[in-house]
């Protein structure tokens, strides 16, 4: 889901039938309210993985271990007390829900971080533009004054920081970066209307029906691979939705997945199936984990842990700066030229 996650998993229902069968368990509404965390806080990555090692980890196995074997089991049928498996699977259904909402944080932290990116090279990159230029005029007044070899070598210096060798970006005029084709040229070739994020971090209402529509889609619940393709493509879309903060497209896919065919509900049943889909999630949780670090040890994300509230704000802050920046050098060279 997520970068679909670098950038660091029920049915076509309203209602997510694992949600009902949990809606009042205290463990998921804690991994939820941490899930959260990340998003408004960087910190609250570590918490949230933790709230899904828990869930993926030791509490699965004591609750087997408590069941014994098979007269233990038949002695819980007996006393009316759920079955070891009956208990496992339910581990298994609160670790699922603890990742889903771990990566839910995760993929919102990584939206913000990429809008930040974008936005704070479309708004403020004339600004650092022209403090360069105005650092390469400067040096090479001072060197037309002095004369002096050294003032020459870092007026060079300073122009050619001005025109550097055109890059990959440049070449392809914005079309590519490092991750390949940029959201606008995939959107330019496959028809779509070229939409850059407004904000960095999307309103509430488009945070509300992501988180919805990643907890009843997310591709980790499907029962095989025909649904996880298909709920891999229908998140994908989610994912581009919110990372614009589109509202309205969010709607749209909402009504598209309460209007599709009803997926089966992933079942285990068998002991070594519950394992390994403990397994599976514990390994994918860890995954979640590499990336949040790195989303949060990242130039932007320490950018955006200054500024945990309200990131977009920080954006204001750095292009007020810069413009005290250019009128400071416009005032310096302007006592040279003279």
């Amino acid at each position: 889901m997520t970068h679909e996650a670098a950038g660091v998993p029920t049915s076509r229902n309203d209602e997510d039938p694992q949600n009902l069968d949990r809606q009042d368990d205290p463990q998921h509404a804690q991994d939820a309210s941490q899930g959260e965390d990340l998003r408004a806080n960087p910190d609250g990555a570590q918490q949230a993985a933790s709230a899904s090692d828990d869930a993926t980890g030791g509490d699965a196995g004591d609750r087997l271990a408590g069941g014994g074997g098979e007269a233990g089991g038949a002695a819980a049928g007996e006393s009316g007390a759920p079955r070891p498996e009956e208990r496992l699977a339910k581990a298994v259904r609160v670790a699922e829900q603890a990742l889903i909402e771990f990566e839910i944080a995760v993929e919102s932290f990584r939206v913000e971080v990429e809008n930040f990116s974008r936005l704070h090279h479309q708004k403020l990159g004339p600004m650092y533009a022209r403090l360069d230029e105005l650092d390469a005029q400067i040096a090479e007044a001072r060197a037309a004054r002095s004369g002096d070899p050294e003032d020459l070598r870092k007026a060079q210096e300073a122009r050619a920081i001005v025109m550097p060798m055109p890059g990959v970006d440049e070449l392809f005029h914005g079309w590519m970066d490092s991750d390949g084709l940029s959201p606008e040229a995939s959107a330019m070739l496959t028809d779509q209307p070229v939409r850059p994020p407004k904000r960095v971090r999307p309103g509430e209402e488009a945070r509300k029906l992501y988180r919805e529509l990643a907890r009843q889609a997310h591709p980790d619940l499907a029962p095989d691979e025909k649904e996880r393709t298909r709920r891999d493509e229908f998140i994908a879309r989610v994912n581009a939705a919110y990372g614009r903060g589109d509202v309205a497209s969010l709607k749209e896919l909402a009504a598209e997945w309460a209007a599709g065919p009803v997926a089966p509900e992933l079942r285990l049943s068998e002991s070594e199936e519950l394992y390994a889909r403990l397994e599976w999630l514990s390994r994918r949780k860890e995954l979640l984990t590499v990336l949040a670090q790195e989303l949060e040890e990242s130039a932007i994300g320490s950018m955006l842990r200054m500024a945990p509230d309200d990131p977009d704000a920080l954006l204001d802050d750095i292009g007020e700066k810069l413009l005290a920046e250019v009128a400071q050098r416009e005032n310096e060279l302007a006592g040279l030229v003279q």
